[in-house]
């Protein structure tokens, strides 16, 4: 598991230790993920440029596979590490977001990465079935690092 982040000094060495564990949980093989962290303004042009969304978002996934069948054919063929595809993370909107909802700016960028790693992997929340399908594998990995949402009272 590699994960190529585009600036290693914003995040900490126990972050980055959480996303790989983040990774592994989403799946078994041995993939490549690069990892950017880009501002309000950036992620607010990838996402006009590449969605047509002419506004911020707070995480998009460039996957390079188009199915998980591509990806799984290549899974043993001698290849090291798979290029599951690029995350780009608005660090801004993980410190409104972690504020928002009451848990820790680690918490949401752990979160954030999954919610992305299960797209590169072809889950989707297109529909209301695919949307409960990815939310429990979501709650599993983000059970799996100990950091389950904890309930607003």
């Amino acid at each position: 598991m590699n994960i190529i982040v585009n600036d290693e000094r914003i995040i900490s060495k126990e972050l980055m230790d959480t996303l790989r564990k983040a990774a592994s949980a989403c799946t078994d093989m041995d993939v490549e993920i690069s990892l950017s962290f880009v501002s309000l303004e950036e992620i607010h042009e990838l996402n006009r440029e590449y969605r047509g969304v002419d506004s911020p978002t707070d995480v998009l996934s460039f996957p390079m596979f188009e199915s998980i069948e591509e990806l799984e054919e290549l899974n043993g063929s001698g290849i090291e590490e798979l290029p599951l595809g690029d995350v780009v993370i608005c660090m801004d909107m993980i410190r409104r977001q972690a504020k928002e909802y009451g848990h820790s700016e680690e918490r949401e960028t752990a979160y954030l990465f999954t919610h992305s790693v299960l797209h590169l992997l072809g889950c989707d929340h297109m529909s209301d079935e695919d949307r409960k399908e990815m939310r429990m594998r979501e709650e599993e990995v983000m059970k799996e690092l100990d950091m389950s949402r904890e309930e607003k009272v």
